[in-house]
């Protein structure tokens, strides 16, 4: 199909004028109480209506899900999706609720699950009529997931899951769970399997989800005990012992290979779920007002010097990003879902680190002190940056397997 000049289809040139056109008239006003950045901060049922109101407004619009099948709720489009998620962030919409479910879930389950699961699920991933949580992470498998203990026996067509689940984002909020379980003891990687299940299925108290407190304060994570939850077997999600498959395609989505919307099955149209580069913009606005040992922070060479070496990261960053091939991606998306999480996370950390600097004492402020400078939001930032290095896999562990896997070096002792 010929493509304009700048290299859209005429489907999708007109896909982007609708976005733009809908976005300019339905982006709704920010409310009247504080929203979060991500979906993972939202704390409170008010935050988790409006996310959820505005994510099913812009799914009835066409602009979630719209690289998906229609049979399963998506628009049936083809290349679409990363049209639609430029055009939102260009027009600063709110977050969305279900990110877990989009991000995570709905690709590893368009890719792995049956058609009955499909057909029961994607669409109200993408509406947001109900939401999601991963049950992966375990207290002793965190780095080492395929060490899980949550283990699911069969009983005729029937699973009994007994275990404990860590670090579980949305869980307070999520109707489901796409959960890794062991279902063989004597094999580590062939004898997991993954599943859908209830997460509010505290009414029979099979289910317990048990708020987890960050060092921001927050508790944005969860832990999640399953004594004796009793699922169908219809809920499995890929076959019985090929778990550690579905995990990985799902890890590859948390990691960013197929942003938050988009299936990891064409190896098109994909781009990275992190846009920390561009948050390098706002650390120069607090440089230019900001005044440290009785100077403007734009007169001290070394901070500059930092500064500049962070936007200098920012475009690389881009640019590793724009030149991502559909043929690379096709053939192995991890690569670059690992390496861009990795750099992503720690350019965060550096940059939290910086813009705590400029601050000098005011960093030290609480978010909730009317003179703590750009209202506390880096300091917060600062602490929030390491789990950014743990989540989706610590970065440790993804440069070895980067290392070992993907450039062929040798194991590291």
């Amino acid at each position: 199909m010929a493509k304009n000049s700048a290299g859209e289809t005429p489907e999708q040139s007109e896909f982007r004028a609708h976005c733009r056109e809908w976005l300019k008239k339905n982006v709704p006003a920010p409310p009247a109480f504080k929203m979060p950045a991500t979906s993972g901060g939202i704390l409170s049922l008010e935050q988790l209506e409006y996310a959820r109101s505005w994510q099913l407004s812009a799914y009835n619009a066409g602009l979630i899900g719209c690289d998906y099948p229609s049979e399963y709720g998506g628009g049936g489009r083809s290349n679409c999706q990363a049209i639609a998620n430029q055009e939102m962030r260009n027009a600063r919409t709110p977050v969305l609720a279900g990110m877990v479910g989009l991000q995570i879930v709905a690709g590893s389950m368009c890719i792995h699950g049956s058609e009955a699961v499909k057909r029961r699920f994607l669409g109200s991933i993408f509406s947001a009529q109900e939401l999601w949580c991963q049950g992966f992470s375990e207290p002793c498998a965190g780095s080492d997931l395929a060490s899980l203990q949550t283990f699911a026996q069969r009983k005729g067509d029937r699973w009994i899951i007994n275990g404990h689940k860590v670090w579980t984002s949305m869980a307070q909020f999520a109707d489901w769970m796409l959960l890794a379980a062991r279902t063989d003891k004597h094999e580590k990687y062939k004898g997991l399997t993954v599943f859908v299940v209830p997460v509010k299925a505290e009414l029979d108290k099979s289910v317990t989800v048990r708020p987890l407190v960050k060092i921001t304060g927050d508790a944005e994570f969860n832990e999640v005990r399953l004594d004796n939850l009793e699922i169908e077997d219809s809920y499995r999600v890929g076959e019985i012992g090929e778990g550690w498959n579905v995990i990985s395609t799902t890890l590859a989505h948390e990691r960013g290979a197929g942003f938050y919307i988009e299936p990891l099955s064409g190896g098109q149209g994909l781009q990275s779920k992190s846009q920390k580069a561009e948050k390098i913009y706002p650390l120069v606005e607090l440089a230019r007002n900001s005044v440290k040992n009785g100077k403007p922070v734009s007169e001290d060479p070394v901070l500059m010097d930092r500064l500049m070496k962070m936007l200098t990261r920012s475009q690389g960053i881009r640019q590793m990003r724009r030149m991502r091939s559909v043929k690379d991606l096709a053939g192995n998306p991890a690569r670059f879902a690992m390496q861009d999480k990795v750099v992503a996370a720690d350019y965060l950390q550096q940059m939290s680190a910086l813009a705590m600097e400029i601050q000098g004492c005011g960093s030290t402020l609480a978010t909730s002190d009317p003179n703590a400078p750009d209202g506390g939001r880096w300091s917060r930032s600062y602490l929030d940056s390491f789990g950014a290095t743990i989540a989706g896999g610590t970065n440790e562990i993804q440069r070895n397997i980067i290392g070992e896997k993907i450039l062929g070096l040798a194991k590291t002792k």
